[in-house]
């Protein structure tokens, strides 16, 4: 499985391995459990994060409840980010703005629904239904990271055709900025 997090890290981060987490989780039922309420049981009932909780129910879905890569209880969820030698501010304005938008964006016509100058951006896909969220953090006075993100995908294909799409689109924001 892509992106699993070592033994060695989950044992020194929670006092147990990956098996003895799960030994655990079966024993509590969590077969016939929501994500959300295997990971609040593992907060609630040990000494986890809530981080580290998400990530051992996240392991325990993919290994023993058969979810797939970016699955989401709503459908599929995929995330991007890039770090890029910018102003925050001419980041979020490449972003809000629909004709700046149309400078990178393939498809630039996605609905915002609320904005958060200089931090966040969220709205609808043009398909109108799902989600997607801009983050931007400023690194320093002139680097910025800006994460994507976007829920409720219908399939694992289409997830993946937009991780791939984000990945080409950051590139063309990058390019543009750099103009």
């Amino acid at each position: 499985m892509a992106n699993k997090i070592s033994d060695e890290a989950v044992i020194k981060s929670t006092g147990k391995n990956r098996e003895e987490w799960f030994a655990i989780l079966n024993e509590a039922g969590a077969k016939k459990m929501e994500h959300k309420d295997i990971a609040q049981w593992l907060k609630d009932n040990h000494t986890i994060s809530g981080w580290w909780s998400q990530m051992v129910t996240v392991q325990y879905e993919q290994e023993l409840k058969g979810r797939k890569k970016h699955e989401r209880p709503d459908g599929y969820q995929v995330s991007k980010s890039i770090t890029m030698n910018f102003p925050v501010s001419k980041i979020y304005t490449a972003v809000s703005t629909l004709s700046s938008r149309k400078k990178w964006l393939e498809d630039p016509d996605f609905k915002i629904t609320t904005a958060n100058k200089n931090k966040a951006i969220r709205g609808k896909w043009i398909d109108g239904n799902t989600p997607i969220e801009f983050q931007f953090y400023s690194k320093d006075k002139n680097k910025t990271q800006v994460v994507v993100q976007q829920s409720s995908i219908a399939t694992s294909n289409q997830a993946e055709k937009m991780k791939k799409y984000w990945d080409k689109n950051f590139s063309n924001l990058k390019s543009h900025l750099e103009k």
